[in-house]
């Protein structure tokens, strides 16, 4: 049998088809990388969602015959299909603002405590169920589909709902991780626009015949954890359960892992969500606004040098200006810069004066929130913490490491940067039989990739004045 999987991984800014071989250890190819990002076209955001399709051929042509092939990507976003399996037009990007105002009339008309008791979700004005709800084209539409579940519908035909995706859509009841039909009803929605379930690690199907012919080979399709928070989750190289995990990217997910969801008025006060994790498990996290507030400062300066700028920001002055990076005005793209420093203003403090100045505010700013999403996220649990897994993009910025790990008052744990791959291949690599369960999976990564730990320092009261100021 080939030890040999593709794990095609749509992030918000990026995608690429990674190759992983199990042969001996785990080690990971790059077979091919792309470029993704919103198309704004008549002032509404969309996904090239056929661009992306048209690269991922491309790199599983690269990739070559495996085992099996995965996909995940970012969450909540969707196309709806005709009766023929035609696709409706292009998916809407969730910074879009279509969606502004809904969440507050469906909490009016619904309830917050009932949708909180059904999905046990995080309001977020870009969930699923408000896209829904502000969709104009769902009278025509037959079925909805979830960006990894259309990737494997056009790969093998066959349509579907992976769980750990369904659960970021507010539509998926939180106990019994299926469909909530009294909920989908009460909003209005069509039950019939939502496909059956899968678990990770199901089969998918086979690739369909033209598809083969195109990459040269055939192999089949499985579930994995396709929202992609979920498969870096699974990849967390922890070694017990006392560990907290920041899943950092253009995004920071950032929370505990728990045998169960935390449906009490206080995690909805908080804004904490419970998401479908692998084998049943929660993932109890809050979303934190991440590297896209650093991504827009360096799309605003155009040619900066990120490595100089990181090792200028390490040399500036600690908490000379921080923000909330969750604010609802960093949402959008667009000069971030500007809206930094007028959040600044806004505060009370003075603005950096040079992009290293707005690189560490945006870095300290990061970690504050991931302090508080983790001191919450223990706090609301009941879970012990002994150390912070920071996985993703983010655990190659040693800076953010660091301050992460200031902030908390704890050891972080850095690595590994492709946890989302490694989740992805590795449910491949159990459905066939190659390794057992969660905690195999995770010492596989922990034996087989470095990774750097981070012991907490500094002025804890400093910490604590910068947070007082934004929070």
């Amino acid at each position: 049998m080939s030890r040999r999987f593709a794990a095609v991984d749509l992030g918000a800014s990026s995608g690429r088809v990674m190759l992983a071989d199990l042969s001996d250890g785990l080690s990971l190819t790059e077979a091919h990388r792309f470029p993704n990002g919103p198309v704004r076209v008549n002032d509404r955001l969309y996904w090239d969602v056929l661009g992306l399709y048209r690269e991922i051929l491309t790199g599983l042509r690269a990739a070559g015959p495996v085992s099996a092939i995965g996909v995940d990507s970012w969450a909540v976003d969707y196309a709806l299909l005709d009766e023929s399996g035609a696709m409706l037009g292009n998916p809407v990007h969730y910074r879009d603002e279509r969606t502004a105002g809904v969440a507050e009339r469906v909490a009016a008309s619904v309830g917050a405590e009932t949708l909180y008791d059904v999905s046990g979700l995080q309001v977020l004005p870009f969930n699923t169920l408000y896209q829904l709800l502000a969709e104009p084209r769902l009278g025509d539409a037959a079925t909805m589909l979830l960006i990894p579940d259309l990737i494997g519908y056009w790969l093998t035909g066959e349509a579907g709902a992976e769980v750990t995706n369904a659960s970021t859509t507010g539509l998926l009841d939180v106990r019994t991780r299926e469909w909530a039909l009294p909920l989908i009803k009460q909003l209005g929605l069509p039950p019939g626009l939502f496909p059956a379930l899968r678990q990770p690690g199901d089969l998918v199907g086979g690739l369909r015949r033209d598809v083969a012919g195109e990459i040269g080979w055939s192999a089949p399709v499985r579930a994995v954890g396709s929202h992609d928070t979920a498969s870096a989750v699974a990849a967390v190289p922890a070694t017990g359960p006392a560990f907290a995990y920041v899943s950092c990217g253009t995004w920071s997910l950032a929370g505990v892992e728990l045998p169960g969801p935390v449906l009490t008025p206080e995690s909805r006060a908080a804004n904490f969500t419970n998401e479908a994790g692998i084998d049943g498990t929660v993932r109890y996290l809050r979303n934190v606004m991440g590297l896209w507030l650093l991504q827009e400062c360096l799309r605003a300066w155009p040619g900066s040098d990120l490595g100089e700028l990181l090792k200028a920001a390490a040399a500036e002055r600690p908490f000379a200006a921080v923000v909330n990076p969750d604010e609802p005005v960093f949402l959008p793209p667009g000069d971030m810069p500007a809206r930094i420093a007028a959040e600044c203003r806004r505060t009370g403090q003075r603005p950096p004066a040079s992009p290293a100045a707005y690189v560490r505010c945006v870095l300290e700013s990061l970690a504050l929130g991931h302090r508080l999403a983790v001191r919450q996220a223990m706090e609301l649990s009941g879970r012990d913490v002994e150390v912070v897994h920071l996985v993703g993009g983010g655990s190659r910025n040693e800076l953010l490491c660091r301050l992460t790990a200031d902030a908390c008052g704890l050891p972080v744990v850095a690595g590994p940067g492709e946890a989302t791959t490694f989740g992805n291949v590795l449910v491949q690599a159990r459905a066939a039989g190659l390794v057992s369960d969660l905690a195999q999976m995770r010492a596989l990564v922990a034996s087989s990739q470095p990774l750097r730990r981070y012991e907490p320092s500094g002025d804890r009261h400093a910490w604590d004045e910068a947070a007082s100021r934004v929070f």
